[in-house]
């Protein structure tokens, strides 16, 4: 089970109606779990730490964000970042500065876009620097409840100018989705993902091979999402309580 968390399982500091009581249905079912989030604001920490207010404890190695994952590449190819990204991402990335070479990194740096900043990553890239982006998704469900540009955006203006396509590290990226099931023993074909977004969390799992991915009718969720993407999800449900529902239904078939 992977299962995405904003838009899932909370929205900002809310959890989402039944979702708390879903999760722990799951975990009674026996069935292993990873929580896999494209955040790109948030330091793992935090996210543990917020978890843990709504009532859901996750261990460490239970959850796998972006951050993570780029952290991961910059030491296996000995790396140091310049980092476009939220500054309370930043000191994910403490202790890479002895690299042999630049990348650039993208994530969701919010108000820390602008032309400046933007235009020093672009002169990074064109000087040689990898291009690691942490997401791509197109937008999120901000804290007013309105969509919001996403760092899919900003990815896509740096690859538009630089003419470099980036590393992706967060969903869609089939490895991302691997790599959360790596330590499970799991094959993919017998692996459900469930999320709020049609393209990352769910045409994303499908491709990368996992056997069945559930689009949730809450978060950034909006009508006809559903066929706006292939694969298209393997069903539609209302919220994380009717994805456990379905999902045991199933695993105990």
């Amino acid at each position: 089970m992977l299962l995405d968390l904003a838009g899932v399982v909370y929205d900002g500091d809310t959890p989402i109606a039944g979702a708390v009581a879903a999760v722990e249905r799951l975990r009674k079912a026996g069935l292993p779990l990873r929580f896999v989030s494209n955040t790109t604001r948030s330091p793992r920490h935090r996210i543990i730490a917020q978890l843990a207010a709504l009532g859901v404890e996750v261990a460490d190695e239970e959850l796998l964000t972006p951050a993570r994952a780029a952290v991961e590449w910059l030491r296996r190819h000995v790396r140091r970042p310049h980092l476009l990204v939220h500054p309370n991402l930043e000191a994910e990335f403490s202790g890479l500065e002895g690299g042999k070479g630049r990348s650039v990194v993208v994530g969701d740096a919010g108000e820390a876009f602008d032309y400046a900043t933007l235009n020093r990553a672009f002169r990074e890239l064109v000087a040689g620097a990898d291009f690691l982006a942490l997401a791509t998704n197109r937008t999120f469900k901000d804290a007013d409840g309105e969509l919001s540009l996403d760092a899919g955006a900003f990815v896509a203006a740096l690859e538009f100018a630089s003419g470099r396509s980036p590393v992706v590290l967060g969903k869609p990226s089939p490895d991302f989705f691997l790599s959360a099931l790596a330590d499970l023993n799991c094959p993919a074909a017998d692996a459900v993902m469930v999320g709020d977004d049609a393209e990352s969390d769910v045409a994303g799992a499908l491709s990368a091979g996992l056997g069945a991915a559930l689009l949730v009718r809450t978060g950034k969720y909006r009508p006809n999402d559903e066929t706006r993407f292939d694969p298209p999800p393997t069903a539609l449900v209302d919220d994380l309580t009717a994805a456990a529902d379905w999902i045991l239904s199933r695993a105990a078939a």
